[in-house]
């Protein structure tokens, strides 16, 4: 976040002021989830140009600070495709587990920090950034990452492993009821083809974003593209989500991504 009002989102004050009355003994570890949507071409605030979004988002990237703080970067990767939700197209997703909300807070006022984030501001279209909590994922829903070599679509070099990311806001009731009984059906035909979840987490507030807020982000690990579209269009899964899970959602994005650091499928969220 920008230490002035930023250009590439809405700041919650409300859960900004939440996370910083956290007492210290009940603060603990947060995992930023990341929704990246770059300019085309990054604008400074001198004017100058020459480098994408992209790019620009890469020379901000923390990481020394992030390591000083005891923070860490489970997840990162390109999105490849956009499945749900059409008003921002994103382009990056990354996660950042924090050791404690006040290390995310105050990271934010750190001077080599805050050379940095022009960078992010430069190339920096828009952001959610989304403080998560994960859930204690009932094992049979884990994917069986090391089986992947003996299924039907099993990763190669030209289609290797992504994540399926899904971001959802439910209707009221809706995750304790449709949703409970479509994942059911549906982790089963997801693990026929290989693939199965690597994390899950509820959302606990959104600090960046567009005034929208949201309750579960799902990572859900496949050996390939290929093994996803057999999901797709297996006839078992179309049955139940027609019945369960489009009653249950009452927003989400759902994105394709190719990931470029991934300890979720073989780790999970620690």
């Amino acid at each position: 976040m920008s230490p002035n009002k930023p250009g590439y989102g809405k700041v919650n004050k409300e859960y900004g002021m939440r996370m910083f009355n956290t007492k210290p003994e009940d603060d603990g570890p947060v995992w930023m989830v990341n929704f990246m949507k770059y300019k085309e071409e990054a604008t400074y605030s001198d004017g100058s140009r020459g480098i994408s979004g992209r790019e620009a988002d890469d020379l901000y990237a923390p990481v020394e600070i992030l390591e000083e703080l005891g923070a860490a970067i489970p997840f990162v990767g390109d999105v490849v495709l956009q499945l749900a939700g059409q008003d921002h197209k994103w382009h990056r997703i990354g996660v950042v587990k924090y050791p404690s909300r006040q290390a995310f807070l105050g990271m934010q006022n750190r001077p080599d920090f805050q050379v940095k984030h022009e960078h992010k501001e430069a190339g920096m279209d828009f952001t959610f950034v989304i403080g998560s909590q994960p859930v204690n994922l009932d094992p049979s829903y884990r994917v069986d990452f090391e089986g992947w070599d003996k299924v039907e679509h099993a990763p190669t070099a030209e289609d290797g492993p992504i994540m399926v990311v899904h971001l959802l806001k439910f209707v009221q009731g809706g995750r304790q009821g449709g949703m409970e009984e479509y994942q059911s059906s549906a982790f089963k035909v997801a693990q026929k083809h290989g693939g199965g979840a690597a994390a899950i987490f509820t959302v606990e507030g959104t600090i960046m974003g567009d005034g929208r807020e949201w309750d579960e982000v799902r990572f859900i690990a496949y050996p390939s593209l290929r093994s996803f579209m057999a999901v797709v269009n297996d006839p078992e899964r179309i049955a139940v989500q027609g019945e369960h899970r489009n009653t249950a959602i009452a927003d989400t994005y759902t994105v394709v991504v190719r990931p470029t650091k991934d300890t979720f499928t073989s780790q999970g969220p620690i």
